[in-house]
């Protein structure tokens, strides 16, 4: 298991060494208008040969011979086909390769203006995580794909992860993580996915992950272009898209031109602290997503996942999960000028009184090297949650809402082998549940300051 590991680590050093050789082979792509681009147009306008059948060089969705790439998600979702990509690509005779990923180098200080209060914690981090992709064409209309995503944040950054001021979810050494945002395993997804096209309208697709993400939930948030310039998780991660690491996934899905319809059995569990090793697949819990694009700038999906038993602390505790989000991406008229936002709710209800919501709304505005990006984060936390519960039932601390809003800024400053290296900076303003006040704060604000090292646009 050790010597796969490494084996898999040496993969993913080597592709980051010889980036380089897949900048010399892109396909350079500009990110499509807001009205349907001509590139764009030319793509839907194909006929089933055309689409399919035009060579190994032509890439297209990760599980359809008939949609762009560029609606590509995490795990089977969709995004916008407006949506640009960051990635380094290369064509062979048969496979097509794609990698992407992102590194942080970054301090952040929480809670900076509360000394001594909770949470106030300082930290330099390096969130991060790196995916890897290889799709070939089966015949006339089967299509293969196989990826896999790791991360070393728990290498860099501990087994406690990065402080993050609100945040919950998972444990560190038996205890739970509370105002830090826990490390990703290291190996975040391997799976593979096979799309059998009926018609130009109609596919059928099963995919597998161990681990990989079920139908549930929007695009994960490192994932999503709205958030491609915010180093942090969000608040609501463990009520919207937390099952993108799931140890034993299987989904089947159809689509039916702007539609798709998936449903997913998956294990619930999440990942226990080990962030090394590969977790027992139970395959006892499921989910279904409806997905729906209604043209090239817009992504809409809702879905209903019923989850057993998520947390080891309390293994008696069942969560039915209810997400629906909106996702934009649009051009603005320039190299490298584009705008995406996404609008996610989510909803944990455990039963009896543990029923908590969560809204996100977050933008990134691009303008070639400059870019501003923003979010806002309302989620309602229980005590438990928070660490406050005393074992009986106290109707105040049920649902104690925090409201966060984040500003950041950064710059390209500068790239090379088609990668960039930008500098930013970043602050969040807390308004927590007047009984949390006095614990926290009567307006916890958050800072950071950051390098981050991505893959450049690809143009065509």
């Amino acid at each position: 298991m050790l010597l796969d590991k490494l084996i898999l680590l040496a993969a993913v050093v080597t592709a980051a060494v010889t980036q380089p050789a897949f900048a010399q082979h892109e396909h350079h792509q500009q990110p499509a208008k807001d009205t349907v681009s001509h590139e764009m147009h030319d793509m839907k306008s194909m006929d089933h040969g055309q689409m399919g059948h035009e060579g190994p060089s032509h890439m297209t969705h990760s599980f359809s011979l008939s949609l762009p790439m560029t609606r590509n998600g995490s795990g089977t979702g969709w995004q916008p086909d407006a949506t640009p990509m960051y990635a380094y690509m290369k064509h062979g005779s048969k496979w097509n390769y794609m990698l992407h990923g992102s590194i942080y180098l970054r301090y952040t200080a929480q809670n900076f203006n509360n000394d001594g209060k909770r949470g106030s914690d300082s930290k330099f981090s390096a969130p991060n995580w790196f995916m890897g992709m290889a799709r070939r064409q089966v015949g006339k209309n089967g299509l293969l794909n196989i990826r896999a995503m790791v991360s070393f944040d728990r290498i860099v950054d501990g087994g406690a992860g990065y402080p993050l001021l609100f945040q919950s979810g998972e444990s560190w050494k038996g205890k739970p993580l509370i105002d830090r945002q826990h490390p990703h395993d290291l190996i975040s997804e391997l799976s593979v996915g096979y799309t059998q096209r009926l018609n130009d309208k109609v596919d059928l697709t099963i995919y597998a992950g161990y681990p990989g993400e079920p139908a549930l939930g929007p695009t994960a948030f490192m994932h999503r272009m709205s958030a491609f310039n915010n180093p942090d998780a969000v608040l609501g991660h463990h009520w919207q898209d937390a099952t993108h690491i799931t140890f034993g996934v299987v989904t089947a899905g159809i689509r039916y031109g702007k539609f798709k319809l998936e449903g997913s059995s998956f294990t619930g569990r999440e990942p226990d602290e080990n962030r090394f090793d590969f977790d027992k697949p139970r395959f006892n819990s499921y989910s279904y997503r409806l997905l729906f694009n209604p043209s090239a700038n817009w992504a809409l999906q809702a879905s209903r996942g019923f989850i057993k038993s998520p947390e080891p602390r309390e293994p008696d505790e069942d969560v039915n999960r209810t997400t629906a989000s909106v996702q934009h991406s649009g051009n603005l008229g320039g190299k490298n000028k584009w705008i995406s936002s996404t609008l996610v709710w989510g909803l944990n209800d455990a039963g009896a009184h543990h029923k908590e919501h969560s809204v996100l709304a977050e933008t990134n505005l691009q303008l070639d090297k400059w870019a501003v990006y923003g979010r806002y984060e309302w989620i309602q936390k229980s005590g438990g949650e928070l660490g406050f519960e005393t074992g009986e039932h106290d109707p105040l601390l049920e649902r104690l809402p925090v409201s966060m809003f984040s500003v950041g800024l950064n710059r390209q400053i500068a790239s090379f082998g088609n990668t960039i290296l930008q500098a930013g900076a970043q602050i969040s303003l807390y308004k927590p549940d007047k009984l949390l006040e006095g614990i926290y704060g009567k307006t916890p604000l958050s800072g950071q300051v950051y390098l981050r090292i991505t893959p450049a646009l690809m143009r065509m």
